[in-house]
């Protein structure tokens, strides 16, 4: 087990972090455009897809499909299935919660302030800490949202339209990337 401070261990990540951001600030103007142009295709095809399937499936707000799939839509397929995890896990216990805390007491403030801070806790205990603002998204979009039905169908429904989004986001991706080696791997004489 590491014996450093967290705070050396928060500073040491924080100065990579700063190294990282200037390597990409230093590309040239061409290389961002082309990494954007390319982020931007694949979050509106899994978002595209996303929506179409919940419209498909008649979920009751099939956009949630399509905002998930921008949500976790990254770079590389290796980081939007490191998102989607987040995602899945963070919607997860954040709909649980919600559930327990809408069972608790239906439209109270402060119950809610406290589900979602438990959601946030419990996600930091269970080492996973980028999926507690997932969580508390979760945990407001069922317990403040206005709703017809018990709130479990709420979670559910919002859990499965989750679930489309990142399954769109993660085909759409894993597709881009698998373009993206076969346009690497080129033989450059041979393009006429």
């Amino acid at each position: 087990m590491n014996e450093r401070p967290i705070r050396e261990l928060r500073r040491e990540l924080g100065s990579f972090h700063r190294q990282l951001q200037d390597v990409y600030q230093r590309l040239p103007w061409s290389h961002r455009l082309v990494n954007g142009l390319s982020l931007a295709l694949q979050a509106l095809a899994g978002a595209s897809l996303g929506y179409g399937l919940g419209l498909l499936l008649h979920t009751q707000q099939a956009f949630w499909g399509a905002l998930t799939a921008i949500a976790v839509t990254q770079q590389s397929y290796i980081d939007t299935r490191k998102s989607s995890i987040d995602q899945v896990i963070g919607a997860a216990i954040g709909a649980s919660i919600a559930i327990i805390g809408s069972y608790l007491a239906q439209d109270n403030y402060l119950v809610y302030a406290i589900t979602m801070a438990i959601s946030i806790v419990l996600c930091w205990l269970f080492n996973i800490g980028n999926a507690g603002k997932l969580s508390a998204t979760t945990v407001t979009i069922v317990m403040l949202v206005p709703h017809n039905g018990p709130f479990w169908t709420i979670a559910l429904t919002r859990l499965g339209e989750v679930t489309i989004g990142i399954g769109s986001a993660l085909l759409v991706t894993w597709i881009a990337n698998r373009l993206e080696k076969l346009w690497q791997n080129q033989d450059p004489g041979s393009v006429s």
